[in-house]
């Protein structure tokens, strides 16, 4: 039996200690906050409940799994998973509007030509047909094996087969996101739909190479799921299933120190002068493993991206409480879509806080989460620069940006604003304080490609440290969190030689 400090209670974390722990090692988490669950949390006020992190979760089989593996109890007997029909609703600029059904190809094509006009539904079933042979081709590489030294693999060939076309003379393939829209959509609207998914994802759409295809794949094939109560019931579940695995939590531990003895990682020492030995310590966020191990370079020189954690953007999160109850057949989730495309992405280039951003808005059928059937509760979110490129701080600034939101949000729920009683308005900041990273910022999922954006491998150059979490492989996002919480248990388990869960 090894003795294993976690840093941090993450979602990846919660994951990887679980794992641990049923492989029969003494397992102790140092979380610096009062809870769990990293950015997955709860905001509760006068009897209403608002989820200030994700709203709904994909892939639920990393959950599924991580349930199975760690216990008799299945995910379904800790949580209840609702699966959200329609899926999401879009609404554009010029007024039109689209349901897309869950995980349904034939549905969502049927949607579109009917919403759109015909031939709009067939051309987006065929790129989630080439979405598809892309995410068969990253999957196992990019999300469920360890990042191994020849991870040049995965930033080489574009692995979206997109189409080709003429340019000056010359034959072009299609290898970013834009093009996507650009050749192969070849209407605005389906383009935005597209470029909405990885601006949710915190992904620049102008930039992002075309294998980011996968992220719209992952809802349509394999549907989006609500936990009834909100997410955080889901990080709950993760856990006491700790809990149950005899996983010891040490909330309001700072991490000042990770030791080390003959080359190789022998615990953690705490802001207050304690000392914990370990045989194996994990650690969320590769910015914190950089400063915990004074003169040692962690990822020993190895050239995979580090991208600083400030080039990535945040998330703004305006909870408010209604009065009036929540319209039957009311969408659960819906996406509207900004007439200023450009202003959205200069928030990558510039930091520039959109005038009229895309903003997400959930309104979850759950009584549970407003007080009594004469109100509800509804969450807005909007990517945004990160506290290390906008003042959020600045008098005002947080307040006029979710002003803007509201009047966004009201396309879709027409009389918003006369029906709050209150709002709660969340920024970066609010993100770093209860994170850590660097701004607030918050990190993508893993995407393959010339330009995709790879973290930090699991494992490191300090023999006995690894890292979890979103800012590590295989990067952001409630399922690659658990994914990476499985690839870290399996790498001390099994040693260097694990390849990933078959």
């Amino acid at each position: 039996m090894a003795r294993i400090a976690v840093i941090g209670a993450g979602m990846g974390a919660m994951a990887a200690a679980a794992r641990l722990a049923v492989a029969g090692h003494r397992v102790v988490v140092y979380e610096r906050t009062e809870t769990y669950g990293g950015a997955v949390r709860r905001f509760e006020r006068e009897g209403f409940r608002f989820d200030t992190g994700p709203g709904l979760l994909t892939l639920p089989a990393v959950y599924r799994d991580l349930f199975v593996k760690t216990g008799r109890e299945p995910l379904e007997d800790c949580v209840e998973l609702v699966q959200v029909d329609p899926s999401s609703r879009h609404v554009f600029a010029d007024g039109t509007e689209v349901s897309l059904p869950n995980a349904s190809r034939a549905g969502v094509v049927a949607a579109l030509d009917e919403a759109l006009g015909a031939g709009a539904g067939e051309r987006w079933g065929e790129f989630l047909v080439r979405a598809r042979e892309a995410w068969d081709r990253t999957r196992r590489p990019l999300l469920e094996e360890p990042l191994w030294p020849n991870w040049e693999v995965l930033v080489g060939k574009e692995p979206y087969p997109g189409t080709s076309y003429r340019r000056l003379l010359r034959t072009h393939r299609v290898v970013k996101l834009f093009e996507i829209g650009r050749r192969e959509l070849r209407d605005d609207r389906l383009a935005q739909l597209l470029d909405g998914y990885a601006l949710a994802y915190g992904v620049d759409p102008g930039t992002a190479p075309a294998s980011a295809a996968v992220l719209p794949y992952m809802e349509h094939a394999f549907g989006t799921w609500y936990v009834r109560g909100g997410v955080r019931e889901l990080a709950r579940a993760v856990y006491e299933r700790c809990l149950k695995r005899r996983v010891e939590f040490v909330f309001g531990a700072e991490v000042a120190r990770v030791l080390e003895k003959d080359g190789r990682a022998a615990g953690v020492e705490l802001g207050d002068g304690t000392v914990a030995e370990a045989d194996f310590v994990v650690g969320t966020g590769p910015w914190r493993l950089r400063g915990l191990v004074p003169g040692r370079e962690v990822y020993g020189g190895r050239d995979v991206p580090l991208d600083p954690e400030d080039r990535y953007p945040g998330r703004a999160v305006v909870c408010l409480a209604l009065r009036g109850a929540r319209e039957p057949g009311a969408a659960h989730r819906t996406v509207v879509h900004t007439a200023d495309a450009d202003g959205d992405l200069e928030l990558f280039r510039h930091g520039v806080v959109p005038d009229v951003p895309q903003v997400v808005v959930d309104r979850p059928d759950d009584p549970s989460l407003w007080p009594d059937g004469d109100h509800e509760s509804l969450v807005l979110t909007a990517t945004v620069p990160s506290a290390m490129e906008f003042d959020w701080a600045a008098p005002g600034a947080a307040d006029a940006f979710a002003d803007r939101m509201v009047a966004a949000a009201e396309r879709a729920v027409p009389g918003l604003r006369e029906r709050v009683l209150w709002r709660e308005v969340r920024t970066p900041l609010d993100t770093g304080r209860e994170t850590g990273a660097t701004g607030g910022a918050v990190p993508p999922p893993a995407l393959a490609g010339a330009e995709g954006v790879l973290h930090p491998a699991n494992t490191t150059a300090v023999p006995g440290l690894f890292t979890v979490g979103g800012w590590s492989h295989p990067g952001g996002g409630l399922a690659h969190a658990g994914m990476s919480g499985a690839l870290v248990a399996g790498l001390i388990v099994e040693g260097p030689e694990f390849r990933g869960s078959r």
